[in-house]
């Protein structure tokens, strides 16, 4: 028999996300979670969009049982359609004083309640600027961020390159259904699938999972 090599899974209330805003499904979160245990072999992980922390909570409980650590990149400003007037707009993340979306406070909370701020490295800014002095290789790369055209594809772009073989690839809020939702994950998701650098694993709910092929695969 071989030996159990699988990080130890630690044992989270997963009811804790309940509190946190967000968008997560619950299945969506535990998919997260199961693929960033295998991911944490591989490498550090690292997370587009972190919003309020709802996604910091499954990835980051997975880097912790792999010991080691999950980057999450968000400019804390809310992106294109979660600004005053728009769809997803949440007045209670307004700040007066700035006249501006600040998501950081709460994320910084969500790190505190889960127990996170040992293994979670924030960073605030622009996925684009972070990536120009990026040279570590990353085990499992989320895009959660922007869903703008050129947002989530400059997101693509920035990030693909530095997964390892057979690390994973994660693009949120895929639908294949314009009725369902919009259309600019999905043409990431397939763009990334026609590269030839992915295989595409089963999906959960609207979560796209991309597996980096090695040379041995193909």
């Amino acid at each position: 028999m071989q030996p159990d090599t699988h990080p130890q899974r630690n044992h989270t209330d997963w009811r804790i996300t309940e509190q946190i805003k967000g968008f997560l499904d619950p299945e969506e979160g535990m998919r997260l979670y199961e693929i960033a245990l295998d991911a944490s072999r591989l490498g550090p992980c690292l997370e587009i969009g972190s919003y309020c922390g709802k996604s910091v909570i499954y990835l980051g409980n997975a880097c912790k049982a792999g010991d080691t650590i999950l980057f999450s990149i968000d400019h804390h400003r809310g992106s294109e359609e979660q600004q005053p007037g728009e769809e997803y707009f949440d007045p209670e993340l307004f700040d007066i004083r700035t006249f501006q979306i600040d998501t950081f406070p709460l994320f910084r909370n969500t790190l505190a309640l889960a127990g996170l701020e040992d293994t979670v490295v924030p960073i605030v800014c622009r996925s684009e600027i972070a990536a120009r002095a990026w040279n570590t290789p990353l085990g499992l790369v989320f895009i959660d961020g922007g869903h703008a055209f050129e947002t989530a594809m400059m997101d693509y772009r920035c990030w693909a390159h530095h997964i390892v073989p057979r690390g994973f690839l994660l693009i949120h809020d895929i639908f294949q259904d314009p009725k369902e939702g919009g259309q600019v994950p999905w043409r990431v998701y397939e763009i990334a699938k026609a590269s030839g650098l992915f295989k595409a694993l089963p999906m959960t709910k609207t979560l796209g999972v991309l597996q980096r092929i090695h040379s041995a695969d193909q």
